[in-house]
């Protein structure tokens, strides 16, 4: 039995009456206290975090960093053997660890190759050993030279040809106080590796110049 003053049979809900016209003209920009209005999702959310501020400029790519002038080394090296054979020196400089890098091409001439048109095995050593002594006089500082070759390993994995276009890259593994180790390749137009070597290279210091004593006089080009 239902307890006096409560409706049971008044379960309907309270019909709502029509939906007021949207305004001919809404505002863009409904101010938030409208009872229409939608809260802006931007006033929800916290300031987005755009990191520290920049920075200074990073230094330009491609340029070359350059320990001393060896430009007039650029093209056979010093060396006529070098031209003879169809190579030639163009670029050179060293990493962001201070090692030294040489570039060079190679279109192997008659005299590189035998009467099959093949370049001759040790000619690969002739332009690999240039293209380490070359990386490794780029990374020494004013006076250091290499003096020879210590040792060197050769690998031929493809024959270069008499007139085709290779690029030839020399690098320093590592530079120690006496000697420096290197390396370098030799790629064909499709970038395959042709041939590459490695070697140990002793060098020559120069020792600390003191206060008053007269400059020694330049030495030879470096081999």
């Amino acid at each position: 039995m239902a307890s006096p003053g409560v409706n049971l049979g008044s379960t309907r809900r309270p019909i709502r009456g029509p939906s007021p016209s949207p305004s001919p003209n809404p505002s863009p920009n409904p101010s938030p206290n409208h009872p229409g209005a939608r809260p802006d999702a931007s006033t929800d959310r916290l300031p987005r975090d755009t990191g520290p501020p920049p920075g200074p400029a990073l230094p330009l790519t491609g340029v070359t960093r350059r320990v001393k002038d060896m430009d007039r080394w650029l093209g056979d090296g010093g060396m006529p053997v070098i031209a003879a054979v169809g190579a030639s020196f163009g670029d050179y400089g060293v990493d962001g660890e201070d090692l030294g890098w040489s570039t060079a091409t190679w279109t192997p001439t008659e005299l590189a190759c035998n009467p099959h048109g093949t370049v001759q095995a040790g000619i690969h050593a002739l332009v690999l050993d240039a293209a380490m002594n070359f990386a490794i006089n780029a990374a020494l500082a004013g006076r250091d030279r290499t003096r020879g070759t210590l040792e060197m390993k050769t690998e031929t994995m493809r024959p270069a040809m008499h007139g085709a276009r290779y690029a030839i890259r020399g690098e320093v593994v590592r530079m120690a106080r006496q000697v420096a180790y290197g390396e370098a390749t030799v790629r064909d137009e499709r970038d395959r590796l042709v041939s590459r070597a490695t070697g140990t290279f002793l060098l020559h210091r120069e020792p600390p110049a003191s206060i008053g004593s007269p400059q020694p006089a330049p030495g030879p080009a470096p081999h």
